[in-house]
């Protein structure tokens, strides 16, 4: 805790106090008053005319604690060293509290005892206004008490306890610590001067930072003789009395972290000896016996490695940690309180959801049962208007029963025929259908044909002009061999992508030969089912006459229809064709 921490809390007492009515306001005659003691008491230099003039702009009244602390902070806090006597602090702002606040007859302790709490409190409360201390620090503190007292922890009556307290507010103040300590509820059996001895203990631990005392030998550095002290160990030094009354301080040993302590042999007549090293001399001290040699050798190594690592006194070390995972818990827990108040949310509204569902179920069962209902009359209606008609249609149905089979004869014999007639008429439609698509496929192989000789003569002639030139380039100076060898070897790649695309419209073409056989293969056969059909609708009918063939003779291929060139004289152009190509290549 910083140092204006602890400060603040003192002087929030000191300030409360002085707010008789509760209004949370104090006059401002009596904060300078205050203000006057506490620069006093820190030995910082007091400017009355500076809360005169902080508070220049409100002089219609008292003046609330949020606007003291402004001036406090400026004008003391900031000013204040640790250059002071801090219990003289602590009893000042003690002696301004305690008689407002605390009933002495009822206590089993002494003032001087409940002052001690008051400290004790101010170091375990939590770091917020009103000042309060928490469950978990009221149990540490008793413990230690217990301890001290020399005697065993009690957990049920804590227990019992802690349910009183969770049913208020689970916390207390000062007064109500003070209270509950003075009562003796928790140091039944002990008498008061033990108890006394056990809250000074804790005091001198937690507030003054005394982690061990007792009394021990000490060899002198001048006379080399052995007196026994009163030794106190603290986080920094270790100080040595004439008695454990502290009347009369006989040196200091200033604790660094290059100080160290060890055992010695025993000698000179005295046992458990230990060996403290400092910066500035070496100390020789004597135990009582070997369990408190070690106890302080112990003691005395730990405040050096915590001076080592920087570290604070270990239960102000360990305040902090608890404030920590208090403040851990209660972050988790208010982070559980906002899922569940999320989830209760969420389900309420899930709830809702389902309530509408089910109304909106229920009524649309209720519709879907009146519907039913109304489909149901609806089909018996129904169902006794067709049986009526049923009735009728079966009288009139012998009735047309015998004309209908004295015709059923003639009728079944036409019916047979016309179905007949129909299925000749679809097969033919579709025949003649088949030679229509035949003859379209035919006429698209040929402008296919036609095109890929066309690009295939257009291809044969930039060959042929790339040979000439590439004839003319060989011819040239021989100045200009190596300019005209890359460009030889550039046209010779493009000749040969050339060659690629010219196989590649050979393959194209030699398949656009191959579905132009396919197609007259199927033309052929819708000319021979057309025919095939046409002589049996001319022998039923003998109304359509028949589709004569084409002339046996060559067909022709072109782009356009007959009149182009054969089959065979294709063949033909074709075998000149690679003649041509073959003879730049053995050129080459």
């Amino acid at each position: 805790m910083a140092l204006r921490d602890e400060l603040l809390k003192s002087i929030w007492h000191a300030f409360t106090a002085l707010d008789v009515d509760k209004s949370g306001k104090v006059s401002k005659s009596q904060l300078k008053v205050l203000s006057h003691n506490l620069c006093t008491v820190m030995k910082i230099p007091h400017d009355p005319v500076a809360l005169e003039e902080h508070f220049k702009d409100d002089d219609e009244g008292p003046v609330s604690n949020q606007g003291y602390m402004p001036y406090l902070n400026k004008f003391i806090l900031d000013k204040v060293k640790d250059n002071f006597d801090r219990q003289e602090f602590n009893k000042m702002c003690w002696t301004l509290c305690f008689r407002k606040n605390m009933d002495q007859n009822s206590l089993v302790i002494s003032n001087d005892d409940a002052y001690k709490i008051w400290c004790i409190f101010n170091f375990l409360s939590e770091d917020r206004y009103p000042l309060i201390i928490v469950t978990e620090e009221i149990e540490y503190f008793l413990r230690k008490l217990t301890e001290a007292m020399g005697g065993s922890w009690v957990e049920e009556r804590f227990e019992d306890y802690k349910l009183q307290l969770d049913s208020r507010q689970q916390c207390l103040n000062v007064w109500e610590l003070i209270t509950v300590v003075g009562s003796g509820h928790f140091s039944k059996g002990m008498d008061r001067q033990t108890l006394s001895m056990g809250i000074n203990e804790v005091y001198q631990e937690l507030i003054l930072d005394v982690l061990k005392q007792g009394y021990m030998m000490k060899k002198g550095h001048k006379r080399k003789n052995w007196t026994e002290r009163w030794f106190m160990l603290k986080p920094n030094s270790i100080s040595y009395y004439v008695g454990e009354d502290l009347a009369e301080n006989k040196g200091n040993i200033l604790l660094d972290g290059n100080c160290t302590v060890e055992p010695l042999q025993d000698k000179e007549g005295k046992k458990c000896l230990f060996l403290i090293r400092s910066s500035l001399k070496s100390f020789e001290i004597s135990a009582s016996d070997k369990k408190k040699k070690q106890e302080w050798i112990q003691a005395i190594q730990t405040c050096v490695t915590l001076l080592r690592q920087g570290r604070p006194a270990p239960h102000r070390e360990a305040r902090q940690k608890r404030r920590e995972l208090r403040l851990r818990q209660q972050a988790e827990q208010e982070e559980l309180e906002l899922r569940m108040r999320e989830l209760q949310t969420a389900n309420e509204a899930k709830q809702l959801e389902l309530e509408n569902m089910r109304k909106a179920l229920e009524e649309a069962a209720a519709n879907a049962a009146e519907e039913e209902r109304r489909r149901l009359q609806t089909q018996t209606e129904l169902q006794d208007r067709y049986r009526m008609d049923l009735e009728r249609e079966k009288m009139v149905r012998q009735q047309m029963e015998e004309q209908v089979a004295q015709k059923s004869t003639e009728l079944e014999q036409y019916l047979q025929r016309v179905r007949e007639l129909e299925d000749m008429y679809r097969q033919l439609e579709d025949a003649l259908e088949d030679e229509r698509r035949a003859r379209q496929d035919e006429e698209a192989v040929r402008k296919l044909q036609a095109r890929l000789l066309e690009e295939e003569a257009t291809k044969r002639a930039e060959l042929e002009q790339i040979h000439l030139r590439q004839q003319r380039a060989i011819s040239e100076t021989e100045a200009e061999k190596q300019e005209l060898e890359r460009e030889r070897l550039a046209k010779e790649s493009a000749l040969q992508d050339a060659m690629k695309q010219l196989e590649h419209l050979e393959q194209e073409r030699q398949g656009a030969l191959e579905q132009y056989q396919t197609v007259m293969k199927k033309l052929e056969d819708a000319t021979n089912n057309t025919k095939t059909w046409k002589h049996k609708v001319a022998e039923h009918e003998g109304l359509l006459r028949l589709i004569q063939p084409g002339s046996k003779g060559q067909k022709m291929i072109t782009n356009w229809g007959p009149a182009a060139f054969s089959e065979a004289e294709l063949n033909l152009r074709e075998k000149k064709w690679q003649q041509m190509k073959n003879q730049p290549t053995q050129a080459q």
